[in-house]
């Protein structure tokens, strides 16, 4: 069985020490659904929701949401993200919304979480903008699409 790196030889938690491994450039892309009703898919599309555009709104809370993620989740490193980029695909037939999220940057230590918190704000953004519409909404999928670089390698999610 593997050995968990967050646990000390006392098995107490810690942060992983990556001082010693090489920089290598990590990509890391992250997706996510919210399924909402007709009634708020039509007031992002037509942009009338009340509490302004949605789409707009979550991009910057998922690129926010990437760049805090050493803030929110206990064991990961503050990160000096290179690059985030955001895609939003409308999914009428959902109907719904599915938001990616690509992180980049150069270092020690891969950057899947901020792809998967990026995506999970996001959606959490357009979950709050939309809620006085639909209090229903599922937020669904969150997960890794693809990663690269480190000693572990590339990945990517079959299809």
């Amino acid at each position: 069985m593997p050995q968990l790196t967050h646990l000390d030889e006392q098995n107490k938690p810690k942060m992983v020490d990556v001082s010693d491994k090489d920089e290598t450039t990590r990509i890391a892309v992250a997706s996510g659904i919210i399924e909402v009703t007709p009634e708020a898919y039509r007031a992002v599309v037509e942009n009338t929701a009340k509490k302004g555009p949605v789409l707009q709104t979550a991009v910057i809370a998922a690129i926010q949401g990437a760049k805090r993620t050493g803030e929110l989740i206990p064991m990961c490193h503050p990160l000096l993200l290179t690059s985030i980029k955001t895609d939003i695909e409308e999914l009428p037939e959902l109907p719904g919304f599915k938001l990616y999220v690509t992180v980049k940057l150069k270092g020690r230590t891969g950057v899947e979480m901020e792809a998967l918190t990026g995506v999970s704000v996001g959606l959490l953004t357009i979950y709050d903008m939309l809620k006085a519409i639909d209090k229903g909404m599922v937020i669904r999928n969150i997960q890794l699409e693809h990663k690269s670089g480190g000693k572990s390698g590339d990945f990517v999610r079959a299809t």
